[in-house]
């Protein structure tokens, strides 16, 4: 059973969660949190002491609830296109939605931490990516590609195409184009 303490934390990071994707990291003050959630100073600063810690959380948040954590699915025995092909979808709707982006929001906080922090983020990212286009390589359902090479391809132009879809407006021909372009290369037909 979850306390009163853990709803206040969790009702204050769904409702920044919004403020940071619009606006960024550095146009969010804990003012602005306090009239977002409700909730006066002390009561938002008994839970984060700022907004960097109230961002982390939500960082952190995400990083528990990832919809493309392949790891079980891969131990399930689960086709490796299917995994893809699930993973495609996420990222093409993730796209279409650039107003719940938080990579502009990323992209300022970064500046605000240490190098390795978001190096850290990355190598996650880059470590699921390369476990999952192995396991397809194994199973003789995907292309025999490089796998550094891919895995770079879809990590930075996913998030080109979040942070540029926040200042031009893109088409979802383009997103399909992007997204076909990497099944392309990676599933055998």
């Amino acid at each position: 059973m979850t306390t009163k303490k853990e709803r206040t934390r969790e009702m204050i990071l769904d409702a920044s969660y919004p403020l940071f994707a619009e606006r960024g990291f550095n146009a969010i003050t804990m003012k602005d949190i306090c009239e977002a959630t409700g909730l006066s100073r002390g009561g938002l600063y008994s839970h984060f002491g700022s907004t960097g810690e109230l961002f982390e959380a939500i960082l952190a948040k995400l990083n528990e609830k990832d919809e493309m954590d392949f790891y079980s699915e891969m131990e399930a025995g689960m086709s490796a296109v299917t995994i893809l092909d699930r993973a495609l979808k996420l990222m093409e709707d993730e796209m279409k939605h650039p107003e719940d982006s938080l990579s502009l929001a990323m992209y300022e906080y970064a500046g605000t931490v240490s190098k390795e922090m978001m190096e850290g983020f990355n190598k996650i990212g880059e470590k699921k990516w390369t476990d999952l286009i192995e396991y397809g390589i194994r199973r003789g359902e995907f292309n025999e590609v490089d796998v550094y090479e891919i895995v770079n391809v879809i990590l930075y132009v996913y998030q080109g195409i979040r942070m540029w879809s926040r200042i031009v407006p893109l088409k979802p021909k383009m997103y399909k184009a992007v997204i076909g372009h990497i099944r392309k290369q990676l599933v055998k037909e």
